[in-house]
């Protein structure tokens, strides 16, 4: 999923936003290691570029782990603090890190929001098989109101670039057709990560890892996936659905049949990349952890920033207990023997 085409989308769009600060390990001739980093404007921390407004997970690139001790001590040479989001949490950047700071600075690693995954096999061919009863009656009876209201198809496109732009309109205004039209953060509605994507898109296009996915009912289509298939895995990046066609869940109904296909052109899993939301556990409790990685250099600058995200830290636990509603009183129990009153 990380490959150039996602960092090159991430430059041109972000560029005018953020400084760049892209470490290269050469070996020889041979690029063996990138760090794609970058500063907001205006501001002293080095972050991975594109995290922040992404939400991704996302590492650092390396032709082999052996490499990345270099990198690593590449980084702390720059003497500026990091903050490095969504780092899946198995990940060797975080203890060539910590050896690189070690006499030099501090590294903090917390757990950050991790990412739900289904590891496929030939039983989620039939999805169904997968869940209890309850969930099973549930994607029959949306299936039934599907048919309902007209014929149910669906396509799992990875379109060349001639068929994309129709395809991708298409596909955002399903998604703008949602919750997400209504809060402002559908893609066709936000011009920075709408570009993004739209770029994004473009590039997986042209490399032939695009797919596109759509459910349709009558023609039209009521749910929308923009997904890329690369490593033997399927990634989703947005899932949309328009709210007129609601009472059929069509995003779930979509769900069903893109976890069929995978299974059935043997994908080795499905990743559904963002934040764990209720909606995907009701698919899988497998997740894939990541932490968030601080590093403090030793020196005026590191020390700054180190003290003012333990004030910023402690502000919010306060806060967070000024907030919190204290328990009601405890009202003691009943003596056993003690019948409850059967008057109405």
């Amino acid at each position: 999923m990380q490959q150039v085409i996602w960092s090159r989308a991430c430059v041109s769009t972000f560029l005018p936003h953020v400084d760049l600060r892209i470490l290269v390990l050469e070996d020889g001739n041979k690029i063996v290691a990138i760090a794609p980093l970058a500063c907001c404007k205006g501001g002293v921390r080095l972050e991975m570029l594109g995290v922040s407004t992404l939400f991704e997970p996302m590492d650092v690139v390396y032709a082999d782990r052996d490499v990345l001790p270099a990198l690593a001590h590449a980084m702390v040479d720059l003497r500026a603090p990091l903050l490095l989001r969504r780092v899946p949490a198995d990940s060797p950047l975080t203890g060539a890190l910590a050896n690189a700071y070690r006499g030099r600075g501090t590294l903090l690693s917390r757990p950050d929001g991790p990412w739900p995954w289904i590891t496929l096999d030939a039983g989620w061919a039939e999805p169904e098989s997968k869940f209890n009863s309850k969930r099973r009656a549930y994607l029959r009876r949306a299936r039934r109101i599907a048919d309902q209201l007209g014929t149910v198809s669906h396509e799992i496109l990875a379109p060349t670039p001639a068929m994309l732009p129709p395809l991708l309109e298409e596909a955002l205004a399903v998604e703008a057709a949602s919750w997400k039209g209504k809060t402002g953060t559908a893609l066709a509605l936000d011009p920075v990560i709408g570009t993004f994507y739209r770029r994004y898109a473009a590039a997986a296009c042209e490399q032939g890892t695009l797919r596109l996915c759509f459910l349709r009912i009558d023609g039209r289509a009521a749910a929308m996936q923009m997904a890329i298939e690369t490593g033997n895995r399927l990634w989703l990046m947005k899932i949309g659905y328009d709210e007129q066609f609601a009472s059929c869940s069509p995003g779930n109904l979509l769900i069903r049949e893109t976890i069929r296909h995978a299974a059935l052109s043997g994908l080795k899993s499905i990743a559904f990349l963002g934040a764990v939301e209720p909606w995907k556990e009701q698919w899988t409790h497998e997740q894939n952890p990541c932490v968030v990685l601080r590093g403090y250099p030793s020196g005026f600058r590191g020390t700054v920033s180190l003290a003012g995200d333990i004030v910023k830290a402690g502000c919010a636990k306060l806060y967070h207990r000024k907030s919190t509603p204290a328990p009601p009183p405890s009202v003691p129990a009943q003596p056993a023997h003690e019948p409850q009153s059967a008057t109405s």
